[in-house]
């Protein structure tokens, strides 16, 4: 099968975001005017090391937009496999304001660089700055890149100085309703590395 996506792909359910998978999810706590934000984006990655860079992007512009267009900082909790359902009920389309960490009942608690809210019990929260909003093609798309000022890890997931993901299975999200936890790691060195 080929398609050119301006003439559509003629299938019952569109398969661009089964294509590019597994994706890690960036659930994004933000405050403002209205209060605390938190919403998951699977349109998210690490883009950079030194200094440490994420990205994510926003079809629309929702609360976690206003809200750091308003106070220049987010931070990312990573989504552990026992925060699966919360982290899909912070994905209702609820009324402007409401405060989704109090609706999915999520624990709160302060980051450190940053004045927002995180994740109480995330395996990993990445305290960031906005460095630049992008507007992309098409209706409402927008690009958001941070540089981490601060990074929480828990410690239970620290094993012999090494952040172990099999400690909390991280979700990622695949294609349609379908996410995967990851469970499984192949330790593999690059060619020239011993």
């Amino acid at each position: 099968m080929f398609y050119r996506p301006e003439d559509g792909h003629g299938l019952p359910h569109n398969p661009f975001g089964a294509i590019v998978t597994p994706r890690p999810i960036g659930w994004i706590s933000t405050t403002g005017a209205q209060g605390d934000n938190l919403a998951p984006y699977s349109f998210f990655n690490a883009v950079a090391y030194a200094p440490p860079q994420v990205m994510f992007a926003s079809t629309g512009v929702k609360d976690s937009l206003t809200n750091l267009r308003d106070t220049g900082v987010f931070a990312v909790n990573i989504v552990a496999a026992c925060q699966l359902q919360q982290m899909s009920d912070t994905s209702a389309a609820l009324p402007h304001g409401t405060d989704e960490f109090a609706a999915a009942d999520v624990a709160k608690a302060l980051c450190t660089t940053i004045t927002c809210p995180r994740v109480e019990g995330s395996p990993a929260t990445l305290e960031c700055r906005v460095t630049q909003i992008i507007t992309l093609q098409g209706n409402s798309n927008f690009l958001i890149l941070g540089t981490v000022t601060g990074i929480h890890l828990r410690d239970d997931c620290l094993v012999d100085g090494r952040f172990d993901v099999t400690r909390f299975q991280p979700v990622g999200r695949l294609g349609y309703r379908d996410y995967v936890l990851v469970r499984d790691v192949v330790d593999l060195a690059r060619p020239g590395e011993s």
